[in-house]
């Protein structure tokens, strides 16, 4: 059965994540499934794309996910929140990208790449993990708390890792488009001598490197480290050590770079941990190459690395850097595909026959 007969809600559609999601579904195995776009008011009616199909954005209500399989919360946490359980009672499975639901009961964080990296391909029917149908939700995890697990698992894979540890260079648009015009503003203003709006940050981000903003920011970096630590230790399954980790605030708009510590508990050479790396989704980029970079990796579904080693001296040694960059809107719609490819598993049939 093709996936024609499921039928699929995004919600938050015109926002950068949604957006996103409804570019990736188009070349996804969900590519032919019947999409419906859905928003706030103040977003419904908007033209915008769905599986390379023109479509306009219809509003909200409680209704909206009658014969619904799967909905893909997108935009607003206190959305999500709102309308999670209308789409829970109307038979839906929900993937939550806007991380509302993630303390809520028997809701599981996944990262079907880290599971694969960890666990082998599964070769039975039902994912690992996901208990039923009942599962209330899914959390795909943070795009961050992926690629360290992810890069953690690869190397545990093959080489003994003893530590991770992690600089992770935060872009504006991790948190949504108020802040990349936040950012945007105060370029602008910086440069014609004016006052900086502080809304979303409540600090001057424009042309700085901050590791926290104001107390009263909207952008909250703790509580973003905070998420990927949890999140790591979900999808990891204790199975990795945990990162030490550094949140920093770039002055970018899109894409993140990380700058990664790992330490082996035996030599290798940077050939053996590329060996342990490669493979989908990462991209090994070599020194003959530019180094990856946010604007490198941006429309890239592949995750850009760069491996040295720490001291140069030597043919062999236990620490290694790992410079990493990646499309992060990208990155969190490819995961959340994927946890609903999981859950496809549990659902071979539509409701639209």
């Amino acid at each position: 059965m093709t996936s024609k007969a499921y039928r699929i809600g995004i919600v938050g559609a015109s926002s950068l994540t949604g957006k996103e999601l409804s570019e990736e579904l188009a070349s996804s195995q969900l590519a032919e499934a019947d999409f419906v776009l859905l928003d706030v008011e103040d977003a419904a009616g908007q033209m915008t794309a769905a599986a390379d199909e023109v479509s306009f954005i219809q509003p909200l209500e409680q209704s909206s996910f009658e014969r619904m399989d799967f909905v893909f919360f997108a935009g607003d946490a206190e959305v999500t929140r709102k309308h999670w359980q209308d789409a829970r009672r109307a038979g839906a499975s929900i993937i939550d990208l806007t991380y509302a639901l993630e303390g809520e009961k028997e809701v599981l964080v996944r990262a079907p790449w880290v599971v694969e990296a960890l666990h082998g391909n599964p070769s039975d029917s039902a994912p690992r993990g996901l208990l039923n149908l009942n599962t209330p939700a899914v959390v795909p995890a943070h795009p961050i708390a992926l690629m360290l697990s992810l890069i953690g698992a690869k190397v545990e894979a093959k080489l003994a890792l003893i530590s991770i540890a992690a600089i992770v260079m935060e872009p504006a648009s991790q948190y949504g488009r108020a802040a990349m015009d936040e950012l945007h503003q105060q370029t602008v203003n910086l440069l014609s001598f004016q006052t900086l709006p502080r809304e979303q940050f409540d600090a001057q981000v424009s042309f700085n490197l901050l590791p926290e903003l104001g107390e009263a920011a909207k952008v909250k970096l703790k509580a973003t480290e905070q998420r990927i630590r949890h999140h790591y230790a979900l999808v990891s399954g204790g199975r990795l050590p945990p990162p030490a980790l550094q949140i920093v605030q770039a002055p970018v708009f899109h894409g993140y770079v990380l700058s990664i510590l790992i330490e082996l508990g035996q030599d290798a050479t940077t050939t053996d941990v590329e060996a342990a790396l490669a493979g989908e989704p990462i991209d090994i980029v070599g020194i003959e190459s530019d180094p990856p970079s946010n604007l490198s990796a941006t429309g890239q579904q592949d995750v850009m690395v760069r491996v040295t080693k720490d001291a140069d001296d030597q043919d062999k040694g236990t620490r290694f850097w790992i410079w990493l960059a990646a499309d992060n809107l990208k990155l969190m719609a490819l995961n959340a595909i994927a946890c609903a490819g999981e859950l496809r598993k549990l659902r071979p049939l539509g409701k639209v026959q």
